[in-house]
């Protein structure tokens, strides 16, 4: 529970206060109204850190824009930050820009002047009558409310850009931004938007310094990897508990995804998979449109997403509660797999597919050492993707897979082998965090063992076989 301070900037015996107390015991509306966000955030101070870190690692101002709010036309659409604008700023409402100066004094600049600005929309009563109360820089407390010292209206970011153009040479921004189905702010937008303040400015690339930061994750945003993670687990050991043959694939992922919601999570991280029988040999499969059969494998992988940050679990369940010898054999591989490289875990590793110090290669070794396909072949040609990446506001997060591995990295451990004309999919995978001598297994909860996952199968038949049925069974 958030507890709501006083508003700033009124003293307790004012006639201003007193009308906001008066307001507020009334339920009337009030411009000093605050949007409610549903998901949790870092301290105000996390942020800032980012910021600076950034700031000392630059020798030309940082201009970013967050997403304005109007990347999807469809009906459904819920709004979603600009994920590094998010990372360095907490601030996840539409429309909102970003300057960060350089930590070394400019030549030009004042000892005092502000060093950083966010830049917010002007206050709009008759767009929030439709979409509810927006942050905006006249709001009282804006200031302490966001973390910044100056905050100010998104129209005059513009204005702040051609100022500092006149004594720098160059800007750092996001080229391209980059989103899987479009966004905004657009790479040729910002360009021409630089040409035309500035045509002369150089623009350099801040992603790198960027992406470097939010690969070692911070305390806070472990924590909120972990409720992502057991919230997702949570919906996989319901999901293990309802699978029998009859369910449609959609079914299934209507179920967690309640589970998800009902938990605390404001999405899922990724579009859900449920692939039965043939189906759980395609990777990315997200029709589910299959009405699961007897003798059908099930591969389920489906992540939560809490306060930002996305959990990515998968299981491989047998629809009817029980392997049958190949699926065994082909799963307790791929499980073996998994352990062996889970062991390996530890600073100075890496997830390159190649080298000594390869946890891939520890995977795919022993998954083609260890049986074989229907015309005696290694099963390594089944295992077609990576062992595994990283996560965190993204599903996968920024990470180079040829890099060492350090402590507080959070990665994904998930081998695979897909045989389609078997119609034989198997994938496990698990979410881990990179300590100073190993790793933590941070979905351990979820069981992996295929005799446990039956037990947990077979108690569940058990139980709605005890259930009254329906009329309409």
């Amino acid at each position: 529970m958030h507890s709501r301070p006083a508003p700033r900037g009124y003293p307790l015996a004012s006639p201003a206060f007193l009308l906001i107390l008066i307001c507020l015991a009334a339920g009337c509306a009030t411009p000093f109204a605050r949007a409610q966000e549903r998901r949790d955030r870092e301290p105000n101070s996390v942020y800032a850190e980012r910021r600076a870190k950034l700031a000392s690692q630059i020798d030309c101002p940082i201009a970013l824009w967050g997403l304005s709010g109007r990347e999807e036309s469809a009906q459904n659409y819920i709004f979603a930050q600009e994920k590094n604008f998010y990372y360095l700023t907490g601030h996840n409402e539409e429309g909102a820009g970003l300057i960060i100066l350089p930590a070394a004094k400019l030549s030009s600049d004042s000892p005092n002047a502000p060093r950083e600005f966010l830049f917010l929309p002007a206050k709009n009563p008759q767009k929030e009558r439709w979409n509810g109360v927006r942050m905006s820089p006249a709001d009282p407390g804006i200031e302490a409310r966001t973390g910044f010292a100056t905050v100010k209206p998104f129209a005059e970011m513009r204005a702040q850009v051609e100022r500092l153009a006149k004594t720098c040479a160059c800007f750092y921004t996001i080229l391209p931004y980059e989103k899987e189905l479009g966004g905004y702010p657009h790479e040729k937008e910002v360009v021409d938007w630089f040409q035309q303040v500035s045509p002369q400015t150089k623009l350099k690339d801040i992603r790198a310094q960027i992406d470097a930061l939010r690969q070692i994750k911070s305390p806070g945003e472990i924590a909120f990897l972990q409720r992502a993670i057991d919230l997702s687990l949570d919906a996989h050991l319901d999901a293990m508990r309802m699978m029998h043959p009859g369910l449609y694939e959609y079914q299934v992922a209507a179920k967690m995804v309640e589970v998800h919601q009902m938990g605390g999570s404001e999405a899922e991280g990724y579009t859900p998979i449920v692939g039965a029988g043939p189906n759980s040999t395609a990777l990315h499969y997200d029709k589910l449109s299959r009405k699961i059969e007897d003798g059908d494998i099930v591969v389920l992988d489906v992540g939560a997403q809490y306060a930002g940050y996305t959990a990515d679990i998968t299981r491989t369940l047998p629809a009817n509660g029980k392997f049958t010898p190949r699926q065994l054999e082909i799963y307790n591989i791929v499980l073996g797999a998994q352990n062996a490289a889970i062991a390996a875990i530890k600073p100075g590793m890496n997830l390159c597919q190649k080298g000594s110090r390869s946890l891939h290669k520890i995977s795919y070794d022993y998954i083609n050492s260890h049986g074989k396909d229907l015309h005696g072949h290694p099963l390594g040609q089944y295992y077609i993707h990576g062992l595994g990446h990283h996560i965190g506001l993204n599903v996968h997060d920024p990470g180079e897979y040829c890099k060492s591995l350090e402590p507080g990295m959070v990665i994904t451990m998930e081998p695979g082998i897909y045989i389609p004309e078997e119609n034989l999919g198997v994938r496990i995978e698990d979410d881990v965090l990179v300590t100073e001598t190993g790793s933590k297994l941070l979905s351990e909860r979820l069981p992996r063992d295929p005799a446990e996952i039956e037990k947990i199968m077979a108690q569940a038949a058990a139980q709605r076989a005890k259930a009254p049925k329906k009329a309409d069974d």
